[in-house]
This record gives structure tokens, sequence and C-alpha cells, in this order.
């Protein structure tokens, strides 16, 4: 499809703009094409929550500059002239400047432009000043959110959809509406969508049709209350929802027979995950946790990444430095690596020397797990060796053949690690036959503290499980910041973290069944399902484990 630009000459030295659809507020819900308009943008202009959705895909040198809710008013957030406060402009005109000094601009709306109430209107003042611009669709709120709320809007039967913007409806909106029988999709406040109800029942809908309202869509705030047209006021009551300061916030309202509530408990697949909501601490930097918290996330979760150790240089570098000297020379037959700061302390050493993956050849290379291995691959090498089990020292000694002087012309190992690793791979590489040289690579030290707001979370309940991952995480997490709050489920790795735990005052409740990360994060989600399924058959609300926050501190447990 080509793109939607204005008809007359672009003015000289203009730049281009993109009207770019977010969505309703799930960033995996943004098309390829918006990804790819982002990575070229020099100026991006959105309201604070689009901002938040859109900016992680776009350059760090970008210009962001933030729309605030229902002005004209914008200030600059981010880029080169962060903190400086414009005077008031309305956006078109923002976008305009921007573009005629020859930047391309992303202006990005919530859901689709075609659906934004300003949109249309920035659109003809480009196309007046003669500068070229583009449409790029997004998903539409009203579309979105009944998808992820599992409210489908059509059956087998072809019901009729109308939507219905609460905040501009005229009073022949409503009559019109109210006297069809197919479903209708409201946009609306928290505060207003009841008053809403209520039209569409004085238009002629019957009291009990069914209705369900979500409020947060497609994110993990999103929450969703059944009711019918003529009780959906004394829900949100019950729901103590109304009155409430948040009762401006957006909702999407959907009314039909055919979008019938019952449905819900069979196709409310988003809601349903088994983490959903939940805040989970994990004591890694964003690197290190990165394929953690994705899989976190496909559970429900929100992941809170705070890291408990610091990695520095070794104290004296000439160890690392004739270690790595050997390599080159042909010293060793193998280089094993046990985690990924190991592959990132030699690879500053290489680049230190003016070396690159090539130094590597003719070396058998071994990693201890799948997140070490890709940390080689994206260096320009594939480990020879990665355990086919367990992903630990133990687990590379199971598949780590033994000494041949045959097929071995070299007999010796090059292990660069941290200045705290055990002893468990040293001692088998040597009862394999095999001489080893362990090298301190980098050193671990404490982190800094995180910041007071997540200090206090920690300690005060305001996370749903931390997953540690060692026993230094424990003692770490808790020297930094705190020990967890008696509401927070802890989920540990293995034995030996669960007695650090332990030792430190705190019950465990979950255990993975294998030392793996990964294995870690899904025993919390089996656990979480657990959770839900137990509330669920005995007929509770099912809540998050800090939406119940007794008084007194986690105690140690015999």
């Amino acid at each position: 499809m080509s793109p939607t630009t204005s008809n007359r000459p672009a003015a000289p030295g203009a730049g281009h703009v993109t009207f770019l659809g977010a969505g309703p507020g799930d960033p995996g819900l943004l098309t390829l094409r918006a990804v790819d308009a982002l990575t070229h943008a020099d100026v991006l202009v959105a309201e604070p929550e689009v901002l938040d959705v859109v900016r992680s895909h776009a350059r760090a040198d970008v210009t962001a500059t933030e729309l605030a809710t229902d002005t004209p008013q914008l200030t600059l957030v981010d880029g080169p002239s962060a903190g400086e406060a414009p005077a008031p402009r309305d956006a078109a005109n923002l976008v305009m400047e921007a573009a005629r000094g020859g930047k391309r601009v992303v202006r990005a709306v919530t859901g689709d432009p075609g659906l934004d109430t300003y949109a249309a209107g920035e659109m003809l003042a480009c196309s007046a000043a003669g500068i070229p611009f583009e449409v790029v669709p997004g998903i539409a709120s009203a579309v979105g959110v009944p998808a992820y709320a599992g409210v489908p809007l059509r059956d087998a039967q072809g019901a009729d959809v109308r939507f219905v913007d609460a905040r501009t409806a005229s009073e022949r909106c409503w009559t019109e509406t109210g006297a069809s029988d197919g479903t209708v999709v409201v946009s609306a406040t928290l505060d207003s969508v009841a008053a809403a109800a209520g039209e569409l029942v004085s238009a002629g809908r019957k009291p009990d049709t069914p209705v369900t309202v979500t409020v947060g869509g497609t994110t993990t705030r999103q929450r969703t209350w059944t009711a019918t047209l003529g009780t959906l006021a004394q829900t949100l009551k019950q729901a103590k929802v109304l009155p409430s300061a948040e009762g401006g916030r957006p909702v999407i309202a959907v009314v039909g027979e055919r979008s019938a509530a019952a449905q819900r408990e069979q196709l409310s697949w988003f809601e349903s995950k088994p983490l959903f909501g939940w805040r989970v601490l994990v004591p890694r930097t964003k690197e290190q946790a990165a394929s953690l918290s994705e899989q976190l996330v496909s559970y429900g979760a929100v992941p809170h990444e705070v890291p408990t150790i610091a990695v520095e240089p070794p104290r004296t570098p000439q160890q690392m430095e004739r270690a790595v000297k050997g390599l080159v020379t042909g010293r060793y037959e193998w280089i094993a690596f046990t985690s990924v700061n190991a592959v990132k302390a030699v690879r500053e050493k290489f680049e230190e020397y003016g070396l690159d993956a090539r130094a590597f050849a003719g070396i058998k290379v071994a990693a201890v797990g799948e997140q070490t291995a890709k940390a080689l691959v994206s260096f320009g090498v594939k480990p020879d060796l990665v355990p086919s089990g367990e992903q630990s020292a133990a687990g590379l000694l199971e598949d780590w053949p033994p000494y041949d002087p045959v097929f071995d012309p070299i007999e010796r190992v090059f292990l660069p690690r941290a200045d705290i690793a055990t002893e468990t791979l040293v001692a088998g590489l040597i009862e394999l036959g095999w001489e080893v040289d362990d090298v301190t690579a980098y050193r671990t030290v404490r982190a800094s503290p995180p910041p007071a707001e997540t200090r206090e979370a920690i300690k005060g309940g305001g996370f749903d499980a931390v997953l540690f991952t060692s026993s230094s995480t424990v003692r770490n997490l808790v020297g930094i910041a705190g020990k967890p709050h008696n509401v927070t489920v802890i989920a540990c790795i293995g034995p030996a973290t669960a007695k650090t735990a332990e030792e430190h005052g705190l019950r465990v409740d979950v255990m993975s069944p294998e030392p793996s990360v990964h294995k870690l994060a899904e025993a919390l989600a089996e656990f979480g399902a657990q959770r839900r399924a137990a509330a669920l058959d005995a007929g509770e609300p099912v809540t998050r484990p800090s939406e119940r926050r007794p008084g007194s501190r986690r105690r140690r447990t015999t």
C-alpha cells in the first residue's frame, strides 16, 4: 500500500511526517511498518502513555516531545535539548516546524490515526503547507481491547457491530444505537460508562443486556468486569472503582447478547495467564535478564530488574594478560566459558590487544549454557561444546571428553571466570586428565542499592515474587535493599539458594526442579496457576500476593 501524501509539491528542504498508530497499549501490537518508521525518526511527538509504547524502538538520539493530555502544551523530555520547555504550541505547528527543518517526524497516537480526534486536522495542516506525510495504521482500541478481554464482537450469525464514543455521542446517536439489537462497542471513561449504559437503556436496550467493561486494556493493568446494563453501576461500585481519582481513565465497554459475558470464562486468555499482573523482581541487570524477563512477560508478569552484583576487572591484570597471549600462541586445547561475564571479559581483553574472533582458530570452545553460548555467537564464535543436559558446571563435565594424548596434542584448558567461582569444574577437568589455567577474568562485588522507591517496594510488599538465582543474590539483595515482605513469593533456583534464603528468615515458596533460570520461571508460573485455580474453586476473587499485605513481616519457618 502506498503512503498517503500531500498532492502539493513539498517545500524546499522539507522533511517528512509519519502519523503512526501505536495501538491500544501493548507494545507488541505495533506493526512492522510502525517499528521501521520509528527506527528512522529524528523527532517523536506523542502523549506520555504513547511515548512509553514507541520510544524503545527509536534511536537513542531521537528528540521525544511529550504532548500533555487534552491540552496543546508540549514539553521536551528527551534528546539534545531535553529539559527546555518550549512555549505553548499545538502539535500540528510543532510537527510542521520540525519537518520544515528537514527532520523525519513521527506523530504517534493511541490506537489508529483514522480514529484519533486531532490527527486528521494535523494531516490537513501538513497538506496545506506542502509537507509530505504518510499514515501507518494501528490497532484501534475499540477492536484490540475486546480481543484481549476475551469478548468477540461478532459470531457465526454476523451480528451488526456499532462503535460509539460516549464522550462525543449525540442524543440521535444513542437513539439509533439503542434501537439496534447488534453489538455496541462504547469508548468511555470509568466515571462515564455507567451513564452510557443508562443512555442505551433509555433508548430501548433491555436492562438485562450483557455488558463487559475493560480498563487498562492490552496491558498488565487490564481488568474486566461483567454485568448487565441495569446492574453496571452497582457492579463498579462494589468493585470500588467508582467514585475514584482514576475515574477519567479510558475504558472499552462491549454491549450485546452475542458478546455474552458467559463466554469470557472460556475466552479470557490474557487476564487468565498464570502470573497476570504480578510484579516480579529479577536480581539481574537488564542485559543478563533479557530472555528471563521475556519469559516472565509471556506468563503475564511485569519483571523488574535489580542488579545485586557489579562486575569489576581483576585487581591484578597480569594473569589474564598472560592467558590471552597464550591463547594466541597455541598454549591451550580448550577454553571454557562459565558465564556471559567471562565472555565479556575475554572480549574486552581481545579488543584491547586488537584481536577478534579469528584468534580462536584451532581452539575448542565450551559454554556452560545457552545464554553463554549466545554471547559467544554474538562475538563471532560458535561453541564446540554446550551441555546436553543440566546447564551447569556439573552438566558441562558430563559431556567433557577425557584427555587423550593421541587425539589431543595439547593438554591444557584456559578457564576464565569470577573470583568467587566454585572449584567444581576445575576439579572435574583435572580428574579427566586435563591441566587447567584457572584465571580470574573479573571480580564480582555487591551492587549499589536500588532507588528508594524500589527498596520500599521490596520491604513493603510491593512485589508479588522475587526470583533468587544463587545464594549470593539472596545475600546481596538483603544487603542492599532489605528483606522482602512476608507476602512476597520467594522462588529459589536450588537447595543451596533455598537454604541461604531460610537463613535470612525467608520462607521459600517455589523451588526450581532443575538449576536453570528458565525452569525457575516455569515453576513460578505453575505456582501462580495453582494459586489462581484454588481461588476460582473456592469462589474467591483472583488476587495477586501484593494485594494481601499483613502487618507482620515474613518470619523464618522451621
